[in-house]
């Protein structure tokens, strides 16, 4: 299975809650320049999982203009800013194992994403994500490696 794990988009602060703050022009531009890039590697996402929060779902919507439709996709409240990791971890690999999904795309935020990381890849301290980010996790049976960690600003 591989996990691309992807930040959000840049997402401005002028709003009610820290769940409804929405992405900014430059997370948009970000958010299209890393699905361009992804989309090249990949030709298709078996199982998208995303955060509730709304600048993780404006993040999927600019993503999925750039590849089919995934057999599922789902909005997993496990995936919020403060949840916990290793429950994150077990609830997208389970999600995983259910739908037999080879390709897996998790949209969701700092700190949870590096600590998932953390928790995947054994001895590997938390990398940070910039807006936008993408970390490939390879995961096989029991074992997982990190295989690459872009952003907007390493991809052309």
């Amino acid at each position: 299975m591989q996990l691309f794990l992807m930040r959000h988009g840049d997402a401005g602060y002028n709003a009610h809650s820290d769940r409804e703050r929405v992405l900014t022009d430059t997370g948009r531009h970000q958010t299209e320049l890393m699905s361009n890039w992804l989309a090249r590697r990949v030709t298709d996402i078996d199982l998208v999982l995303v955060s509730p929060y709304l600048r993780a779902q404006q993040t999927w919507q600019e993503v999925s203009k750039h590849f089919p439709e995934p057999r599922h996709w789902q909005v997993l409240d496990d995936l919020t800013p403060s949840a916990d990791p290793q429950r994150a971890v077990e609830t997208v690999l389970a999600y995983g194992e259910l739908y037999k999904a080879d390709n897996v795309l998790v949209i969701a935020h700092m700190p949870l994403l590096g600590y998932m990381v953390s928790e995947l890849v054994p001895g590997i301290e938390p990398p940070l994500f910039a807006t936008s980010g993408i970390t490939l996790i390879d995961k096989h049976g029991e074992r997982a490696s990190l295989s690459w960690q872009n952003t907007p600003h390493t991809v052309s």
